[in-house]
């Protein structure tokens, strides 16, 4: 997603990169806030999730508090907005570590 993002930045393609987003009945967007995002992709990531709000499910997975979105997308506003159109539906799930290990 960010490549696509720089990309369309670059080459002003927005709506084929918004269509790709936009299509699947599930999009994942797994480890958000793991690099920085370009310029504007705050703008591109709302836009996705209002656009899918109500008829495609999206599901999103951090280890970053919401507190750090403003950060990692360069804008406090949209990541507040993206925090509160997901707001209902965000769960907090706490990590146990045995549930991670093998057991023998």
């Amino acid at each position: 997603m960010v490549r696509d993002f720089l990309h369309d930045e670059a080459m002003e393609g927005h709506e084929r990169v918004m269509a790709r987003y936009l299509k699947p009945d599930l999009l994942i967007i797994d480890d958000f806030g793991m690099k920085q995002l370009p310029k504007r992709s705050g703008e591109f990531l709302f836009e996705i999730v209002m656009r899918r709000y109500e008829t495609r499910s999206t599901m999103m997975t951090t280890n970053r508090p919401i507190e750090d979105w403003g950060k990692i997308l360069g804008d406090v506003a949209t990541a507040r907005d993206i925090a509160r159109t997901c707001g209902l539906e965000i769960w907090k799930i706490r990590r146990r570590p045995w549930l991670f290990s093998l057991r023998q």
